[in-house]
């Protein structure tokens, strides 16, 4: 089956345990996410959505994968863009891997439709929200205020 694929690896100076509580604190995860909300009881079957600050829902999914501090995975789909929605269930993994005195972050977000919009889509945001992970676990502020 064809599949679309999005791939970002980055190094964040960090300790993996001080990078997953980044990835699974919503209180974090909304400093460097543009304000959005992840409802979720962070646990294997678990649901997940995320929120709009004004509280409308724009993904829903699953957690497909909770093993602390290497792996989390998401069954992710989007709500708001039906062009987008209509494409189905996406994946999204999240692997951290120690690396000297940083932390490998690689995310891999796929879904199997050929020249996927879903994917484009999710490719101009990865590097902005991820960009701004790296910085607020660096430096203590976010690189980019606005989406």
């Amino acid at each position: 089956m064809a599949e679309s694929k999005f791939v970002y690896v980055t190094f964040i100076r960090t300790t993996p345990e001080k990078l997953w509580s980044a990835l699974t604190t919503p209180e974090f995860i909304k400093q460097y996410w543009f304000d959005m909300v992840h409802d979720t009881e962070w646990k294997v079957g678990a649901p997940w959505k995320m929120l709009f600050p004004d509280g409308r829902v724009a993904d829903t999914g699953e957690i497909a994968e909770f093993d602390p501090p290497r792996r989390l995975a998401f069954k992710w789909r989007n709500e708001f863009r039906p062009e987008l929605k209509a494409e189905g269930w996406s994946r999204c993994v999240m692997e951290l891997e120690p690396a000297d005195n940083a932390v490998k972050l690689t995310v891999t977000h796929a879904i199997d439709v050929e020249n996927s919009k879903f994917i484009e889509a999710v490719s101009g945001g990865w590097p902005k929200i991820l960009s701004n992970l790296k910085s607020l676990l660096e430096t203590g502020a976010v690189t980019i205020s606005q989406k």
